[in-house]
């Protein structure tokens, strides 16, 4: 059994968030999982300072979340006892999370600027999520939603931190790059020099955009082709909110930027697959033969 404790904090002299809602919306999607019994949630609004020690200490989360704003450097806002602004830098969370260390694997610091709390805390905790830039309500909250939504499916915290980076993409919110995961583990083999399997080639930018031209070429991209597409590569097409995109260009470029942020190698084989039978021969099919190789040392 899995506690999730979900903080959140908006204090009267900041600008008003949509907290209510994003509890609410993660509480319903682990409900609605096929593991819904592996997981309990409790949320604690208005928070303190103190009041993250003493909840911490009563229910002994292995996830917590935090929900309100950020200020960068200067830490994340909580509220003080009259229900204005008060600030704890991430030293501070570091040190209080540190003591929960054999129970607490995830922290999510769903707020403004929080990378620099996720840093310190990351030296702590195995999973930390943060984000690098100022991240709008609607993005937070469907981040939120995708990530917890993985979580209840069963699938891994990077699994879910890629699913909820998809989701805010989904929603037509163009912030997918702004949370960003640490993963506490990796950073302390790399510290301690531990010997690790060598890391598989990922696809770059390049490859990315050589797959949206030859998608686009191709034809496959045109609007009469798409639903065929998605059932030959094994995806969902009512579920892809930009299956009806305007332009060819658009359509693809989303696909497979869609693909590469859920780690649908899979997927993204079988387009290289269709495009093989368009360019037999020359640098495109060079170029396939390449991602090709890439996507097989990932599967």
């Amino acid at each position: 059994m899995q506690t999730i404790l979900i903080l959140t904090a908006n204090p009267k002299d900041t600008s008003r968030l949509r907290l209510d809602q994003e509890v609410r919306d993660i509480k319903e999607g682990l409900q609605r999982a096929k593991n819904r019994d592996q997981f309990v949630v409790e949320s604690n609004f208005a928070v303190r300072p103190r009041d993250i020690q003493r909840t911490m200490l009563e229910i002994n989360p292995s996830i917590v979340h935090f929900s309100g704003h950020g200020t960068q450097d200067e830490g994340l806002v909580f509220e003080d006892e009259t229900g204005s602004t008060k600030l704890v830098d991430g030293e501070a969370l570091a040190g209080l999370f540190a003591l929960f260390a054999e129970q607490l694997e995830c922290v999510v610091l769903n707020g403004c600027y929080s990378e620099v709390q996720a840093l310190a805390i990351a030296q702590h905790i195995n999973y930390v999520i943060g984000m690098k830039k100022a991240i709008a309500d609607k993005a937070a909250i469907e981040f939120a939603v995708g990530f917890y939504d993985a979580l209840g499916a069963g699938r891994t915290v990077e699994f879910a931190h890629k699913l909820g980076c998809a989701a805010i993409r989904l929603a037509g919110v163009p912030e997918q790059l702004t949370p960003i995961l640490l993963n506490n583990k990796r950073n302390i083999d790399s510290f301690l020099d531990l010997p690790n399997e060598p890391a598989p080639e990922e696809l770059n930018d390049s490859d990315r955009e050589i797959l949206t031209e030859l998608l686009i070429r191709s034809g496959r991209a045109e609007y009469s082709a798409r639903k065929a597409l998605c059932i030959r590569i094994g995806i969902e097409a009512n579920q892809l909110g930009f299956l009806r995109q305007s332009t060819d260009a658009d359509f693809a470029l989303e696909l497979i930027d869609y693909l590469h942020t859920t780690d649908d190698k899979q997927a993204l084989g079988k387009i290289c697959k269709e495009l093989e039978v368009v360019f037999k021969r020359g640098k495109y099919a060079a170029d396939l033969e390449s991602i090709k190789s890439k996507l097989k040392t990932q599967l």
